[in-house]
């Protein structure tokens, strides 16, 4: 299992993991569901207990991903399976990204 923190805003507001069998969760932490202020991180994934599961990553997260020529040389510099979703996210959205969503690293 791979897992990561997910930062909005680059506070801690969830955990995505990605299960031996490619599956993918993802839940909020106790302190972002308890701040009344704090925004759920998509539409798609409002603020509850539960856990999301998906059989692919999330297309928020899906979203921060490089395309094309940048996805290439990431995967060639890393050496990382194109299909590798996950492995990508974990190397590309820990600073610059097209919106409030970051990952912290520090679970791997």
């Amino acid at each position: 299992m791979r897992s990561t923190t997910i930062l909005y805003k680059t506070e801690p507001a969830g955990i995505l993991s990605q299960l031996a069998n490619g599956s993918f969760h993802f839940r909020y932490l106790e302190t972002w569901l308890e701040d009344k202020k704090k925004p759920a991180i998509s539409l798609t994934m409002p603020k509850s207990k539960r856990e999301f599961k998906s059989s692919h990553l999330f297309p928020v997260f899906f979203h921060l991903l490089p395309e094309g020529l940048n996805k290439q040389a990431v995967c060639r510099f890393k050496k990382i399976d194109p299909a590798d979703h996950f492995g990508i996210l974990l190397h590309t959205a820990q600073y610059d990204t097209s919106g409030a969503i970051t990952i912290n690293q520090s679970l791997n």
